[in-house]
């Protein structure tokens, strides 16, 4: 089995962890480490991950691990919360963050800038509403009244919660 049907098995397995667990899996990652492999998987859930969640998530795939035994070599497993400073990166990230000030580079400018941070107002098929705050043009930062921008997803370049 290669690294990718292993990956699709772990993911089918912490799948049905994360449903039993009222969680949510954001990403699993699977690479060689010092002795064998590292196993990393992201969890999250309505109102955040706490270090209890992670123990009890990461002793329920254990189990799961331990029974069908997919990884043939040793393996280190991490479970872990995706941090504030995450990026985001799908509709369902951006879902997940309605109400929360973000930050957005764009690949191109759009409204005459690259740069943004504003709520995230509302999310659709294939873009956000920002209610802005803050704009960024020739690296001056322009503050003024409220505004609301739509950014295509195929747009951004990179987006992450803001806490400034």
């Amino acid at each position: 089995m290669n690294i990718k049907e292993l990956k699709e098995k772990i993911i089918n397995y912490a799948n049905v962890v994360a449903e039993q667990e009222g969680m949510e899996i954001l990403e699993v990652e699977l690479y060689p480490g010092g002795n064998g492999l590292i196993l990393r998987i992201f969890i999250d859930k309505e109102g955040g991950v706490t270090i209890k969640d992670c123990e009890n998530f990461s002793r329920e795939i254990e189990a799961i691990l331990d029974v069908e035994d997919p990884i043939k070599t040793s393996y280190t497993l991490e479970v872990s919360s995706p941090g504030v400073n995450r990026p985001l990166k799908e509709k369902r990230d951006f879902l997940r963050n309605i109400g929360r000030k973000v930050k957005i580079t764009t690949k191109e400018k759009i409204a005459d800038s690259t740069f943004f941070i504003g709520k995230v107002v509302d999310v659709g098929e294939d873009w956000v509403r920002l209610e802005l705050q803050e704009t960024k043009t020739k690296g001056v930062k322009k503050k003024g009244k409220a505004e609301l921008l739509f950014i295509p997803f195929n747009k951004i370049l990179k987006a992450q919660v803001y806490l400034g």
